[in-house]
């Protein structure tokens, strides 16, 4: 049985949402879709290893397809046939933790040498 957050959004709604809260996310097919482009196949790993954790931690699921440089990711909830809040909270933790840039935010951290292609792995959005 569905609960109120399994209730599925209108599509003008997933695309409002969208628009505000996940600017790089597109609805498609019935599914909300984001493609990360990486800088080869290791990058591509980490990045599907990443959304692995957190979609099992959560206990939700995406789809996933992958190449060499990049991974799309599609969000669906299946019981409710549409898109819910999961879906729109387990994207946002994707895109803040796959998008995290240490060295952007004044961080101790500094985070992998965009310029050097043997530690640079994500193509951040600009």
């Amino acid at each position: 049985m569905s609960t109120a957050r399994e209730q599925p959004y209108e599509e003008a709604e997933i695309t409002r949402r969208l628009a505000d809260e996940l600017p790089q996310w597109r609805l498609e097919d019935g599914w909300i879709r984001r493609t990360y482009r990486t800088q080869g196949w290791k990058g591509t790993l980490m990045v599907i290893n990443t959304i692995g954790h957190l979609a099992e931690a959560a206990w939700h699921h995406p789809d996933l397809t992958a190449s060499y440089a990049w991974v799309e990711v599609r969000l669906q909830t299946h019981t409710a046939k549409g898109i819910t809040d999961k879906d729109f909270q387990l994207a946002k933790k994707i895109e803040e933790v796959v998008m995290w840039q240490p060295s952007k935010e004044g961080s101790a951290l500094e985070g992998t040498p965009q310029d050097d292609q043997r530690f640079a792995y994500v193509k951040y959005d600009k």
